[in-house]
C-alpha cells in the first residue's frame, strides 16, 4: 500500500512483496502471486501481473510467502491512488461486513458452511441495497442469484499448501470446525467490466478481502490481524506514504 502510486505496473507491487518475504526469512511465494488492478481484480486466478496502476483504479493483491514449510494466503484490494471513489467504497464496505460476518462464525461447533452462509446473506443484502439485484433476498440466496458477482466459496483449509488436504464433508454433511484447524475466510464481489446489467459506474470493480483463521478452544484467532483492511486505515496508511 505504501509502495502503491500511478504510473508503476502491477509486478512493482510484487516484486515490493518478495522482498518483504525474503528480508523475514521466507524464499518463495506460497504460491504465484495475483496483484490484478482495473479490470483485471475481476479474473479470479490472474497471474500476468504485468498491467499499469492507472489513477481511478482499485488493485486486488492475492498473496503469501512460505515459511517453514507452511502457506499463508491473504487479501487486500485498494486504491491505487490513495482514495476509494464512492462505488469503491461502497462495494468494498459490503465485502468487508461479509468477511466480519464470515469470521464471526468461525468457531467449535460451527460446521464448515455456516462462514460461507453468512458471507453470502450480507453480500445479497448489500448488493440489493445498491440495486444491483432485485427481488427477496430469500430468494435471491436459494436460486443463488448472487453467482455473477460472487462465484466462489469463501473459504479453504490452509496449512502445508496453500489449498491444505481435508474434507469439507464427511457422510454428506458439512464437516465441524475443530480446535487447530485453519481456513482462509475470502469473500469478493467482482462486476465485470462488460456486465451491461448494471450501471457503467459499477463496472470493473473487484473486490476480495482474505485472511488466514485459525479455529481455536472457545473461538477463534485472525492470524493475519495486523494487514489493514477497513476504508479508513487503508486511506490513512496511503496517505502517509504520499507525504
Amino acid at each position: 500500500m505504501k509502495v502503491c502510486r500511478p504510473g508503476l505496473h502491477e509486478y512493482h507491487l510484487e516484486s515490493a512483496m518478495s522482498k518483504v518475504f525474503m528480508d523475514n526469512g521466507a524464499r518463495s511465494q506460497a504460491y504465484p502471486a495475483i496483484v490484478g488492478s482495473g479490470d483485471n481484480a475481476c479474473i479470479l486466478h490472474y497471474i500476468d501481473n504485468n498491467g499499469p496502476l492507472n489513477d481511478g483504479d482499485l488493485v486486488l493483491i492475492d498473496a503469501g510467502c512460505e515459511l517453514d514449510c507452511y502457506a499463508s494466503d491473504i487479501t487486500r484490494t485498494f486504491p491505487v491512488n490513495g482514495k476509494f471513489s464512492d462505488e469503491q467504497r461502497a462495494i468494498y464496505q459490503i465485502v468487508l461486513d461479509a468477511q466480519l460476518a464470515a469470521i464471526k462464525a468461525v468457531k467449535p461447533g460451527s460446521h464448515w458452511n455456516h462462514p460461507h452462509e453468512a458471507a453470502v446473506k450480507v453480500i445479497c443484502q448489500g448488493l440489493l441495497d445498491l440495486g444491483l439485484l432485485s427481488g427477496e433476498l430469500d430468494e435471491i440466496i436459494e436460486e443463488e442469484r448472487y453467482k455473477p458477482f460472487y462465484m466462489h466459496r469463501t473459504g479453504h483449509w490452509l496449512g502445508l499448501d496453500v489449498h491444505d488436504v481435508g474434507e469439507y464433508k464427511i457422510d454428506g454433511e458439512w464437516r465441524e470446525l475443530e480446535p487447530g484447524m485453519v481456513i482462509t475466510v475470502e469473500p469478493g464481489i467482482y462486476i465485470a467490466p462488460g456486465n451491461k446489467e448494471v450501471a457503467k459506474k459499477w463496472r470493473g470493480i473487484g473486490i476480495r478481502i482474505e485472511d488466514d483463521v485459525a479455529v481455536t478452544k472457545k473461538s477463534h484467532q485472525v492470524l493475519s490481524k495486523d494487514v489493514p483492511k477497513t476504508i479508513h486505515d487503508i486511506e490513512a496508511i496511503m496517505a502517509q506514504a504520499s507525504s
